[in-house]
Formats: structure tokens, C-alpha cells, sequence
């Protein structure tokens, strides 16, 4: 290390507390005590590097500095053998050595200014009293990335917490909630043909109205038993002979208290709505308590109990408002996702059984197959259709056409409740996507034997496959048939790492951040530039080495022990893609998308601990690409 001037501080107040207002900008000085951010500027000196003189390199051995820089930048340069040489930048509130000066051995990166360049130098010894005296110093050093990412989801709570806890406050306008729509039914009909329908559409009650318009009455399902059970009543007797008149009402207006204060003082469980007069919903008190208490649970329980579209419309909305409040409880993005993704499931299940249902189709001869995110199990919000039917090759030829009719009937239904057709028509109704085992099997063949690039760039997404509803038995032998042949075909999985490698990470040759500009706002996309570069990584090691999970982070893990590579280095993978779904969801739920694309972020609307990570999880999706290239590229 070269030095041309060094300074070491005197116990001046006002200087100390001047550099101490200066580091407490970044982390972890940030979270540290006065008194140990004054420990770290007291023990350290100050050294001037100028341009392009370096700084820290492996000749010089063991650190003896952990090294702050102050003002100015520095460039760290890592050369790989079989890569080129891969750079990044270090901006003032950067720390540097902290691995190397732990381990005492010499640093893998030569560290030099950029500009003319001041550094705290703090001595090894000193790193190892603070470490012992500061909990958020130790913490930080031990894991830079994970401090990070637990200051960013503190914010994203912070963001979030306000928004859910008004969603589901008791002040919300009665017309602004998803109101139910009321059963209804006619005076003189019967009591049987009432609790018919009480029992088919699986409600709490049924109105008595008059020309449409009139509430008469209400009978409910817990006065069924004192006014029908126990009186043994004939099941031909009039609704209008039991029902409860006197209905009260509420108007758009109302807050969901109000109806709340009603039903407590009349001792009612259900009020019908209105507007303007005429009746637009109704509100239970079972509906109160999901405004107080979202839960995974609830919603479940109500896509499973209905079969009208218009209701799974709502419960799809309840998932989106529900992963807003997981995420304003600081729920992580993987625990998130995961939520989502099951949510999803059952909501297309329920489609998949009621439209099945209605085509008279047998569940056991056809699987449907979700595809990419959905089939990973990490989808977030913002998710389009990816999804494909496998059906028995028992099946008459004849059928492929009522598998097709039923397969638009449940794409046209999810596009409904929410979730947009493919643009790239990857649904089961794309008759090249609704195929018998055997055809499934052939085409399959074809990518991993004969496949040429673009062909394995569009089907990349279909070694990403799970049976979601109906004979999951069905899709066995495509998924050993891939397990057992991808891994044996060198030209495949090289053709396949070739396409990764097409995708850059947005970085310079210094590691900084590369935006594209849109609109006069520094953007970068972090699905296509991000999340889909570690996907794709994960897919094709996944492939190559024979490995069956398909969940990214699952595959990460996995992949890091057929590689051999140090488990903090997975980790670190893990870490990184799991910050970046993070983002897509925050920017998603916040509803902050640019130009209409739900994974796009300008970076200068960031916070400093969000743009840090942010950088850190793109240097580490680009050494996992790096990786790749060295295993597959040339």
C-alpha cells in the first residue's frame, strides 16, 4: 500500500464530531452508538490516495486496515482466470477488507482511487474491540449483504404499515368495499326453495323482496333452527310466514363502523346495502371481522366455498390486498411469493374444477400444468398466464377439441379475476400447449436432442413445470425423461448458457449501477436485467446436474453443493434474488410502475440502504453469470 499522505486525529471535539455526522450517513454507522462511532474515528488515521494509485492489493498480504472511504472513489479490479477482467466502484460510506482483514489473508481484488481519494484507515486490532462492544458493527461485518437487506425490509414496513392498516380500518366507506351481492327471492316462495338456495350458493342468508326493489324480509341460517328446525315447520310454508321484516339498512355512504354499531345494538349478523334506494349489497358480520383480520385462511375458505366468477373476482383482489399487508409486516419476499403462489393455486383450481365440471371432464385422464413463476412457486403480484395441459393418451382424438373449449373457458376466466392472458400465448388453449402425454414427450425430445437456440429460448420456461390441478401421475415421465437426458447432453445445456449469457447484468466496468434511461428517470428493469438472469442460472446448473427441485431459491441451495462452492456464497445468491423479488413486489403493490411495466424501479427514488443493496445483489447476480460463462461459455 502505498500512502502520499497519512493523518493521524488528534482529540479534537469539533472534528470528531464533524466525520462523526459524515459516516453516520451509512451503514452500519448508522445504527451504531455515538460513543463507538467516535471508538471507530478516534482509533483510525486518514490517508490520501491520488488518482489511479492503488490502494489495497493481494501483494500487500493481510490487511492490517479495515478501510472507509471518506471522500472520493475507488475501483476494485478482481481478475479471473478464464473471465475477463471484472471491475467495481466504491463510493464515499464504502468499506473495504472486511473479509480478508477477518480471515488474515490477502485481499483477491486490487483496490485503487478513482479520483483523488481520502480513506479512514482503521487498524485490525480496533475492528476486533468494536466488534466485540457493537452489536451492529459485529453484525455487519459478519454479513454486509443480510445487514442490508434488514434495514431495506424496515423500510419497506414502514411504507407499507399505514396503507394495510387503512385497508382494513372500520372507517371505510361501505361503497368502496367489495360489497357481496345479496341472495334474494320472492314472498310467496317456498321455505324449501329458500334453504335450497341458501345451500347451494353457500350464504349466510336470503332477502324477501318485492318487485326487485323492496326488501320485505330476511331469514338467516341461524333462524333456521329455532323458526324451522325445532317447530318441525312444513317445508312448502311461505317464506314471507318466517322470515324476520323490518330489515335495516344502510346506505354507500356508511362506514363499515356504522354497520358494525348495528348489528351490535339490534343483534343482527347481515345488512343490506343501498344506494340511491335500490339495493347493491350486502355486508355480514363475518365480513367485518376479514376487514380486521385478512388471512390466508379466510381467503382459502372463500374460493373454495363459491363458484360464481364474480366472488373469485374478489378473492383475487383480497390476495393482492393481503400480500400489502404481509409486506407491511415485513414479511420476506420468499415467505411472500410462496403465499401468493398457493393463493393462486387454489383460485385456479377452482376454476379448472367448476369449468371441468361444466365440460363433463374426467380429473383423472389431463393434468394442468403451471408453467414458469407459477410452477417455481414464487409469483408475485403483477403475473400473467403461463400454464400448458397434458391429457391420457387413452383419450379419442375427438377430445382434444373439448380440452381446448374447456382449457379458454378457465385462461379467460383467470384473465378476469386478474391474472392477463400471455402475450406470448403460453396457455393451455394454444393448441400447440394441449397435448397428449406422449406428444408432450416427443416435443420435449426434440428441444434437448435437436434443439437449436431460439427454439430452447422460447421453451425455457417449460423445464419449469408443475401439475397444479387434476392426475399429477400424468406428468411423471416427462419430468424423468428431462432429468435423466438434459444431463446428458453437453450441446443442450451449452446452447441453453449461451442464451443466459446474452442478458447483462446493468453494470459498468466499475460495478456501478447502468440505467436506462426512461422518460427523464433512471430506470433498470429487475425482472429482465435481475431476477430472471439468477432463474435462468439456477435452471440450467439445475439441469446439468440432474437436480429435481424447481423453486429458485430451493435450486440456489442445491446447486451451490453440486458446485462445491462455500455455503455463504449460495447464501449470498439467495440473498441477492430474494432483495430483488422484494423490489418487484414493493413496486408492484405500491403501484409505482413505469411505463405501464410492473418490474421497472428508478433508482434515484431509492433510498441510500436500497440503492447499496441494490448494487451488492446485481454484483453478486453477475459473479453467478460469471460462474456460468466459465463452466459453458467458448
Amino acid at each position: 500500500m502505498s500512502e502520499s499522505s497519512a493523518t493521524t486525529f488528534p482529540a479534537s471535539h469539533s472534528l470528531v464530531q464533524n466525520l462523526r455526522q459524515q459516516i453516520m450517513q451509512s451503514l452500519p454507522f448508522s445504527r451504531m452508538a455515538e460513543q463507538d462511532v467516535d471508538f471507530f474515528i478516534m482509533a483510525s488515521r486518514e490517508a490520501y490516495f491520488a488518482p489511479k494509485e492503488v490502494i489495497l492489493s493481494p501483494a500487500d498480504g493481510a490487511p492490517a486496515f479495515l478501510y472507509l472511504v471518506r471522500q472520493g472513489r475507488v475501483s476494485g479490479r478482481r481478475d479471473i482466470p478464464g473471465i475477463a477482467e471484472t471491475a467495481f466502484e466504491l463510493d464515499a460510506g464504502s468499506l473495504f477488507s472486511i473479509g480478508s482483514a477477518f480471515a488474515n489473508r490477502p485481499v483477491s481484488t486490487t483496490y485503487s482511487a478513482i479520483d483523488d481519494c481520502f480513506c479512514l484507515l482503521f487498524p485490525v486490532e480496533s475492528m476486533r474491540q468494536l466488534a466485540s462492544q457493537s452489536k451492529p458493527f459485529s453484525e455487519f461485518l459478519n454479513n454486509r449483504v443480510w445487514g442490508l437487506l434488514e434495514e431495506s425490509r424496515a423500510a419497506l414496513r414502514n411504507s407499507f404499515a399505514s396503507q394495510a392498516l387503512a385497508e382494513q380500518s372500520l372507517e371505510s366507506r361501505l361503497g368502496d368495499l367489495r360489497l357481496k351481492k345479496p341472495l334474494t327471492i320472492a314472498p310467496n316462495a317456498s321455505l324449501r326453495e329458500a334453504l335450497t338456495l341458501i345451500h347451494e350458493k353457500k350464504v349466510g342468508s336470503i332477502l324477501v323482496v318485492e318487485n326487485e326493489r323492496s326488501i320485505l324480509g330476511i331469514l338467516t341460517r341461524y333462524d333456521v333452527l329455532s323458526r324451522v328446525t325445532l317447530k318441525n315447520l312444513d317445508l312448502n310454508t311461505p317464506i314471507s310466514a318466517v322470515m324476520s321484516p323490518g330489515v335495516k339498512t344502510l346506505n354507500v355512504d356508511d362506514s363499515a363502523e356504522m354497520a358494525g354499531l348495528l348489528m351490535s345494538r339490534f343483534n343482527i349478523r347481515h345488512v343490506p346495502v343501498l344506494e340511491r334506494g335500490e339495493l347493491v349489497g350486502i355486508i355480514s358480520e363475518r365480513d367485518l371481522f376479514s376487514l380486521q383480520r385478512l388471512s390466508l385462511s379466510n381467503i382459502s375458505t372463500a374460493i373454495r366455498a363459491t363458484d360464481e366468477l364474480t366472488h373469485l373476482k374478489k378473492c383475487a383482489d383480497d390476495i393482492r390486498t393481503f400480500a400489502r399487508n404481509l409486506l407491511g409486516q415485513g414479511v420476506q419476499a420468499r415467505q411472500l411469493t410462496t403465499l401468493i403462489s398457493h393463493l393462486n393455486d387454489v383460485l385456479t383450481e377452482r376454476l379448472i374444477e367448476i369449468c371441468a365440471a361444466k365440460h363433463q371432464l374426467n380429473t383423472t385422464q389431463f393434468a394442468w400444468i403451471a408453467l414458469g413463476s407459477e410452477g417455481r412457486g414464487e409469483q408475485t403480484i403483477a403475473t400473467d398466464q403461463d400454464n400448458a395441459l397434458v391429457y391420457s393418451d387413452t383419450e379419442p382424438e375427438s377430445r382434444r377439441a373439448v380440452y381446448l373449449r374447456f382449457a379458454r373457458e378457465v385462461n379467460e376466466a383467470l384473465d378476469a379475476c386478474g391474472y392477463p392472458l400471455c402475450k406470448g400465448n403460453i396457455m393451455a388453449s394454444n393448441p400447440e400447449l394441449c397435448l397428449s402425454q406422449k406428444e408432450w414427450l416427443g416435443r420435449f425430445a426434440r428441444w434437448i436432442e435437436q434443439g437449436n437456440p431460439q427454439d430452447l429460448l422460447n421453451a425455457s420456461i417449460f423445464f419449469d413445470l408443475r401439475a397444479l390441478a387434476g392426475n399429477a401421475d400424468l406428468l411423471k415421465p416427462l419430468k424423468e425423461y428431462v432429468r435423466v437426458r438434459a444431463a446428458a447432453i453437453p450441446r443442450f445445456i451449452k446452447l441453453l448458457a449461451d442464451n443466459s449469457l446474452n442478458t447483462r447484468v446493468p453494470l459498468n466496468w466499475f460495478g456501478a449501477i447502468e440505467p436506462t434511461e426512461i422518460n427523464g428517470q433512471k430506470t433498470i428493469d429487475l425482472k429482465l436485467q435481475g431476477t430472471a438472469v439468477v432463474v435462468d442460472v439456477a435452471r440450467i446448473y439445475s439441469l446439468a446436474h440432474g437436480i429435481e427441485v424447481i423453486n429458485t431459491r430451493e435450486r440456489l441451495a442445491a446447486v451451490g453443493r453440486a458446485l462445491n462452492v462455500p455455503e455463504s456464497e449460495s447464501a449470498a445468491w439467495i440473498t441477492a434474488f430474494e432483495f430483488l423479488q422484494t423490489q418487484r413486489l414493493a413496486v408492484q403493490i405500491g403501484e409505482t410502475a413505469i411505463n405501464g411495466n410492473p418490474n421497472v424501479i428508478d433508482i434515484d427514488r431509492l433510498n441510500s440502504v436500497d440503492r447499496s443493496i441494490l448494487k451488492e445483489s446485481l454484483l453478486k447476480v453477475r459473479s453467478l453469470q460469471q460462474h456460468l460463462q466459465l463452466d459453458y461459455a467458448g
